[in-house]
């Protein structure tokens, strides 16, 4: 038996004694030996595929508590006709060891993922090869390549459209004539051979040729049922023409004319599916593609990719940002549109951070690069947006079944019609029409489209209004939550503690914070950072300190020349005077300011709701999603923040894997759960939850654990996700209706010879172009 050895990077092992100990494990599967190096991270692998996988190889190595890199690779793919061809493609591919690959018709591209370094580019490359189909390695083009790309594609339809219509021209003239009875405008059957054998054989020859490797790999597709049907017109038309068969009809404007219609929704095709990728370009077209960089006191324009990072860019009034980084002099307000979604301009200076390609609305700002080109958020975003536009949906998965079986379905239904229709009329020839028809209408373009279409402009849809969805699963998914567990702490709230409140003995509640703030000045802690922000915001002057000192657990102590010795901290340390009537405020943390006598002032400090908040809980609670809030923190500030959002169910007090627990629970209770969060401890939870959403701004582990990312941080995105989720499954079972209601109605008609092969060729191509059409119509969601 044939031996295969393979070399996987190997992730997670400490010692030598990880090595050996995984080298153990792989030895004890049939037919493996393995020789696992520490110093490298690499195991080599011997195995015969008879008798273990690689599959089972990688599964050994997880249950032995390693991992296995991934790798992913995309590959343009040209030569694909229908959804048969991208089904039988991803079967091809999927027999390559170790390779997971999904094949998307819409995008003409294929996914690959499998273990780091175990397939060669070359391979996957000969694989596509030999299925029939060419590709080449994807590269992030630019908004004009993308257009130019399009507009190639369309020429070159477009040229032999015109050519093919070119020479079935004079077959519609006729055909008009015989509408209305000019019999004499009859065209010679041998020009009518002249001018039908072009179009068979030269225009048509991409079918040929795409019928050929399609039924040498062993399936079917689209191209063999056009070649069939319209050779079987073309030859028998031929027959009866040189056989001097005057008596028998000829049928060469039905082979011609099909052959054009197909094209023609081939051309319209394209067309439209340029328009669904604009998701894309309108992205890349954000970026500037010039820059002003400062270098030795000198100001100079270079084109963005010779940016490096440290480079100090000038951004005028109405220029885009041309890379992520830190403004390092000036002010200005910047519009992130791109980014969150948020029409309104943020104001930046000395210290914020910026991004590329969004747009300086006024002011001047430098700022010191620290990400450029394909580093930047924006760049990550495209990626991020690619990847989901290419991905498949699980509602995907009957239309690509279908699609597997449909051609040689259809083809015995075409050879039953021809016999049925031939022993019941008694003539060959016109059965043999009903076949073509049978053959010509039946195409499985439209149901390749179907599903892909809307979610590249769901996705698209996202981007713009800064809804980030990882894969085509997490759109479909979002739309069927009827659950949204939320976190408190920099979801719900704001993240940071915030003065809601002053109470002041004497009445004057700048004083007191400005005595407050003072003394806090020398403090590290959150409370006080607070109360100094406010005082900040207020405008008011901290005073001289004298004597600081910090008491853990209770507060700080410090002289101010007028006041004394004074003490900032908790009520109960600060002062033993009675707290005033309505103290302390449910839900708040109260800080008391207080001189060696009487109780001076008091402070109320929150971590207060985000704006739209409570309008987010309810619109969302609108829709029919209940909205359950779990925080580690205590049970009064958890009731407050719940009571002040409109949320009835809540828990407080849990741990991150409480959190994780309770979406378990829900899911087992037959709901369909989200999760929104944004710190590390929300990780579990969000890795448990059917769908993920995470802010943009939390912790890199949350984002990267979610399926949505919320640009913006709102968790009114949150209802605008779902909300598109549904308007693209509207779109996805209106696209697959459509589809399948061409095939169910037309098949019969045509074989019953209610529908010619022209009339089926033109409700072939009008399948397809009502698919793309309609799921373009998801651009005006709003």
């Amino acid at each position: 038996m044939t031996e295969t050895v393979i070399t996987l990077p190997i992730a997670g092992m400490h010692c030598a004694a990880c090595a050996a100990r995984l080298e153990k494990v792989l030895g004890k599967l049939d037919g493996v030996s393995a020789s696992v190096s520490f110093a490298s991270e690499q195991a080599q692998i011997h195995y015969q595929p008879g008798r273990s996988s690689l599959q089972q190889v990688q599964d050994a190595i997880v249950k032995a508590g390693f991992s296995v890199p991934q790798q992913q690779l995309q590959l343009d793919i040209s030569g694909m006709t229908c959804a048969a061809c991208a089904v039988r493609l991803e079967k091809v591919l999927n027999k390559l060891p170790g390779v997971n690959a999904q094949v998307n018709f819409a995008t003409s591209a294929a996914q690959l993922q499998f273990a780091a370094g175990i397939l060669p580019i070359a391979d996957a490359l000969h694989a596509v090869r030999k299925a029939g189909f060419s590709a080449t390695l994807h590269e992030d083009a630019g908004s004009e390549d993308l257009q130019q790309q399009h507009a190639r594609q369309y020429r070159r339809e477009l040229g032999w459209f015109g050519l093919a219509l070119l020479l079935t021209l004079p077959f519609l003239l006729e055909m008009l004539a015989m509408l209305f009875g000019w019999h004499q405008l009859m065209l010679p059957r041998s020009l009518q051979l002249a001018l039908a054998t072009p179009v068979q054989f030269i225009i048509g020859w991409r079918f040929y040729r795409g019928a050929w490797h399609a039924l040498r790999s062993g399936g079917a597709n689209m191209d063999v049922l056009v070649a069939l049907g319209t050779s079987m017109a073309w030859l028998l038309s031929t027959v009866v023409t040189l056989s001097g068969w005057q008596q028998q009809h000829v049928y060469f404007e039905a082979s011609a004319a099909v052959i054009t219609l197909v094209l023609l929704g081939k051309l319209l095709e394209a067309r439209a599916r340029g328009k669904t990728s604009g998701a894309i370009a309108s992205l890349i077209r954000l970026a500037p593609r010039h820059a002003r960089i400062e270098r030795d006191g000198q100001l100079q324009d270079i084109a963005v990719e010779q940016l490096q990072v440290g480079d100090v860019v000038v951004v005028r009034h109405g220029e885009s940002l041309p890379v992520d980084g830190v403004v390092v002099e000036g002010q200005a307000a910047i519009d992130e549109s791109m980014l969150t979604g948020e029409s309104l301009p943020i104001s930046k200076t000395i210290g914020d951070k910026v991004y590329a390609a969004t747009r300086n609305q006024q002011g001047m700002l430098k700022v010191r690069a620290g990400s450029v080109g394909s580093q930047t958020q924006l760049a990550e975003i495209i990626r991020l947006v690619g990847l989901a536009q290419g991905s498949k949906a699980p509602i995907q998965r009957l239309a690509d079944q279908i699609a597997g079986v449909f051609v040689p379905v259809v083809a015995t239904i075409a050879l039953l019609t021809l016999l049925f229709n031939g022993w019941w009329l008694g003539d060959w020839s016109q059965a043999l029409i009903r076949a073509v028809a049978v053959l010509v209408i039946a195409c499985p373009c439209a149901l390749g489209l179907a599903t892909p279409t809307a979610i590249m402009m769901g996705v698209g849809k996202g981007a713009g209004r800064g809804v980030l969805f990882r894969n085509a699963a997490a759109l479909e998914t979002a739309g069927r939550i009827n659950t949204l567990v939320v976190d408190k702490t920099g979801t719900l709230t704001e993240g940071r503690p915030v003065v809601t409140t002053i109470w002041a003995a004497d009445g004057d509640e700048n004083r007191v914070l400005q005595l407050a703030a003072s003394v806090e000045s020398g403090s590290e802690h959150p409370l006080a950072h607070a109360i100094l922000q406010q005082a900040a915001e207020r405008g008011l002057a901290l005073l001289p300190l004298q004597a600081f000192q910090a008491e853990v657990g209770q507060g700080v102590t410090a002289s101010i020349d007028g006041y004394g010795s004074l003490r900032v901290g908790r009520p109960d340390w600060a002062s033993n005077a009675a707290l005033p009537a309505g103290w302390p405020l449910p839900g708040q943390s109260m800080i008391a300011l207080a001189d060696d006598t009487r109780l001076l002032g008091l402070l109320a400090i929150a971590d207060t709701l985000r704006p739209g908040a409570v309008s987010a809980v309810k619109t969302l609670q609108q829709m029919g999603v209940q909205v359950i809030m779990l925080t580690g923190d205590n049970p009064s500030t958890a009731a407050a923040i719940a009571s002040e959002a409109g949320i009835t169910d809540y828990r407080a007090g849990l741990r991150p894997q409480d959190k994780a627990e309770a979406v378990v629970q829900l899911q087992a209770a037959g709901r369909k759960v989200a999760m929104l969060g944004d710190g590390v401890n929300d990780a579990p939870a969000l890795a448990a939850a059917d769908v993920s959403f995470a802010m943009g701004a939390g912790s890199d582990v949350a984002i990267e654990t979610a399926d949505i990312t919320l640009m913006q941080g709102d968790i009114l995105h949150v209802a605008d996700a779902i909300r598109l989720s549904r308007a693209t499954l509207g779109k996805i079972r209106q696209n697959l209706f459509f589809a399948f209601i061409y095939n169910v109605l037309g098949i019969p008609l045509a074989a019953l010879g209610m529908l010619n092969p022209v009339l089926a060729g033109a409700a072939m191509a009008m399948s397809s172009v009502s698919v793309v059409s309609n799921s373009l119509l998801l651009r005006r969601w709003k």
